[in-house]
């Protein structure tokens, strides 16, 4: 994946795009070939490479007994950021997904909304060079998440490299420029947008992501 890139991870359920993210960021092992992450390989230099790498996972994973402030200090504090840089980084990222007036509350006290965009503060608080979205706008409201992609797409352009599975394939289409579809835990197709969308003749990524999987799945 070229820096730089928004690349859209598809699949249907069970396919193995979770547990590709996770021997990415060295929560699964795998048995053979090889991942790095700009230069820097997972096994060989793991902490090189999970310092570039931002994740937010499909499951909220919060610690119930820190307030949302204290959940983003805390994460700088794993990639070495002291207090003094952690805490204003923190600050800075509550107001920009507008989570502010919740900093001293528990993660148990926010919505569906709210916990997405506290995932995704989470993710950035170390400002990294590769972001990780599994399904970043389940839950989210209509209007959250067109603010949401309006975000995603400005930090893309001022070069941040994006990672993302998402189940809204309209959401992909809109985002992603190069798609790779997985399937049975084998990659079935990778291609950048507009030859995948110009090659198959389908008006849509819905009808080309059925033609691809929907038939093997049900098959």
């Amino acid at each position: 994946m070229p820096a730089g890139e928004f690349f859209g991870f598809l699949g249907p359920n069970g396919a193995g795009k979770t547990t590709t993210i996770n021997a990415v960021v060295g929560l699964a092992t795998f048995q053979g070939g090889s991942i790095s992450v700009f230069g820097h390989d997972v096994i060989t230099d793991y902490r090189r490479s999970r310092t570039l790498i931002g994740l937010s996972p499909q499951e909220f994973n919060f610690d119930r007994y820190l307030t949302i402030e204290e959940i983003l200090t805390y994460q700088g504090g794993y990639y070495g950021m002291p207090l003094a840089i952690a805490k204003p980084r923190a600050a800075e990222l509550l107001e920009q997904f507008e989570l502010s007036d919740k900093r001293r509350n528990s993660y148990l006290e926010l919505s569906g909304g709210m916990k997405r965009r506290l995932s995704l503060a989470r993710a950035l608080i170390h400002k990294p060079r590769l972001l990780i979205l599994d399904e970043p706008t389940a839950g989210m409201d209509v209007e959250l998440r067109l603010e949401l992609w309006d975000f995603l797409k400005a930090i893309n352009a001022d070069g941040m490299t994006i990672m993302m599975t998402s189940h809204y394939l309209e959401e992909v289409e809109a985002l992603c420029n190069r798609i790779g579809i997985v399937n049975g835990g084998r990659l079935v197709k990778l291609e950048d947008k507009e030859t995948l969308m110009s090659s198959h003749g389908q008006d849509s990524l819905q009808d080309i992501f059925l033609d691809l999987v929907g038939r093997r799945s049900r098959g």
